[in-house]
């Protein structure tokens, strides 16, 4: 049985045959899709059939950015956007944030995950990937933010451990890290050779 679905570009609509599979790209990486259906969500199939388990389900509705993922350089909520409706677009998650290995597994944390470790933002963690996914996304457009436009950027992930000051001040520092980085060649960590 194949099942059309409406991927939210006007005029176009992707045909899937769940039998078959289908593929997505996600983290640089093509990887195949087998025995699902087109009604499930994205945040479903990037954990349980591909084994990225980063992007969390809190909500299940969008509202608390745990499951923040980026399909085509956007922030989107995974739990939102069906897989199927994902094909031929690029899917970045938390574990393709950075460099990785031969098998797709993360080699060293970027820049903003290093920050957060460093300015003892991570709490419980469980809202960790999504925070990083949505800083990543504000950097990556605003490269400079004031403390208001960070307040912003984060607005829809919600953390019930923290006040944000840590968050705040670690979004600070990868900013400060990569103006240096653009500057010099080396972050602020680093020693240049």
């Amino acid at each position: 049985m194949t099942e059309r679905v409406d991927d939210g570009v006007p005029g176009e609509v992707t045909v899937v045959d769940p039998g078959a599979g289908y593929r997505l790209d996600v983290n640089g990486r093509s990887m195949t899709v087998h025995d699902s259906f087109a009604s499930e969500s994205l945040l479903f199939v990037l954990r349980e059939r591909l084994g990225l388990p980063a992007a969390k389900g809190a909500c299940e509705q969008g509202e608390c950015g745990s499951c923040s993922v980026l399909v085509d350089d956007d922030l989107v909520c995974a739990c939102l956007v069906l897989a199927a409706a994902a094909v031929g677009r690029r899917i970045t998650t938390v574990e393709g944030l950075g460099p990785v290995d031969d098998s797709g597994d993360p080699t060293v944390l970027s820049d903003v995950q290093a920050a957060f470790v460093a300015e003892g933002a991570v709490q419980c963690g469980f809202c960790i990937p999504g925070l990083i996914m949505a800083v990543h996304h504000l950097l990556d457009t605003v490269p400079d933010p004031d403390e208001e436009e960070i307040r912003e950027a984060i607005s829809g992930n919600l953390c019930r451990c923290t006040g944000y000051g840590r968050i705040v001040s670690a979004v600070q520092v990868a900013a400060g890290d990569r103006r240096a980085l653009a500057r010099t060649g080396t972050s602020a960590g680093e020693v240049a050779p």
